[in-house]
């Protein structure tokens, strides 16, 4: 299996990018996200999203050197349009538009449309923390990617609208970042780009409604779909992710789902800050919050559990260890890098064989 220190993976991707014409403090914000997510263990919006990114960009999809526009503000709200520039950097734009405001007033949103994918929720959340700021944030798909039947329903009508939020504690920020469906598409296309992996049980349903393992139903005609999050309770997933499409296109003016769409391509967002020294003050927000993760960390633990972990732990965990040991890329994955490589000419980068990254999270 591949395996690329990250400095070195973060090169070639800023290098991939910038030969496709993109400024190099963009591609640098881009790749960074990329391989952040990667190093997290988070490979489903790491770096094999590049040839994704480098398609659209090349089609005129996304586009290259745009500005955020400013629609409306209010002391308190924001809103923009993105016009199809890379995501992470209108969304890292639009933080920086909605911190100054929470500050201000201890409350603020910013709501952004028309962002390219803007990768990690995570990363946005983990930044407003390390200020002392609470971020909850949610995206949806402008409408598109629709992966996620409806509890009984044969034909998906959502996306996987993920949310995210970030609470400062005295050492690490709690962060919540999930996706309201079973699995992440993403994580539905490492398998898929892996030689069409099978996929775990209970993610997915074929276009009949049958369980079954294949990849290929999310890309593939007849289309499948990927469960919502809750098991035999998947209306919960279902329904929060509902809401979370209808607040990400209705917030920001762009489209939740709705019968027809185009092709997913990126992302209507969220952002919702809080300065807790408006609040409580941030002193009460960091002695609850930390004393809770004390005593929840305390709990007795199973025969065969190493630690009890918080939202955040297992991707700091693997921060560590793959800092230290690699990022390791799977077979095809690797081969659709330097395929784009060769035809962007791009020098491709040493790589070393290691065996799979194991799960630091599990290891006693």
């Amino acid at each position: 299996m591949p395996t690329l220190h990250a400095p070195t993976l973060l090169d070639f991707a800023t290098r991939l990018f910038t030969a496709v014409g993109v400024p190099e403090g963009d591609a640098s914000v881009v790749a960074g996200n990329l391989v952040g997510a990667n190093l997290r263990g988070h490979d489903s919006h790491g770096v094999l999203r590049i040839p994704q990114y480098v398609d659209f960009l090349r089609k005129g999809d996304y586009q290259i050197g745009v500005e955020l526009e400013v629609e409306r503000e209010s002391p308190g709200v924001v809103v923009v349009d993105g016009g199809w520039g890379l995501g992470q950097v209108q969304a890292h734009r639009l933080l920086d538009l909605v911190i100054p405001k929470a500050r201000l007033l201890g409350l603020a949103a910013g709501s952004g449309r028309n962002f390219g994918h803007i990768g990690r929720l995570g990363e946005y959340a983990e930044r407003a923390a390390e200020e002392g700021l609470i971020l909850i944030a949610t995206v949806n798909n402008n409408g598109a990617g629709q992966r996620v039947a409806p509890p009984g329903g044969m034909e998906p009508r959502l996306g996987t609208n993920p949310l995210c939020m970030a609470v400062p504690t005295e050492t690490n920020p709690v962060v919540l970042d999930f996706g309201t469906s079973v699995a992440a598409e993403g994580k539905v296309r490492v398998h898929y780009f892996n030689d069409k992996k099978p996929v775990p049980e209970g993610w997915l349903l074929d276009a009949q409604g049958r369980p079954t393992t294949d990849p290929s139903v999310l890309y593939e005609p007849p289309l499948g779909s990927i469960l919502p999050m809750g098991g035999t309770q998947a209306y919960k997933g279902f329904g929060l992710g509902l809401v979370l499409d209808m607040l990400s296109g209705g917030l920001s003016g762009g489209k939740s789902s709705h019968p027809n769409a185009a092709g997913s391509k990126g992302n209507n967002v969220v952002f919702i800050a809080l300065d807790p020294e408006r609040f409580a003050g941030l002193d009460a927000l960091v002695g609850e919050s930390s004393g809770l993760a004390h005593f929840v960390r305390s709990t007795p633990r199973a025969e065969g559990v190493a630690a009890i972990l918080l939202p955040g732990d297992p991707e700091r965990m693997m921060l560590e260890y793959r800092s230290v040991e690699g990022i390791p890329l799977e077979e095809g994955h690797w081969a659709r890098l330097t395929d784009l490589a060769g035809t962007l000419g791009v020098d491709v980068p040493a790589i070393h064989a290691a065996e799979p990254a194991r799960d630091p999270s599990k290891v006693e």
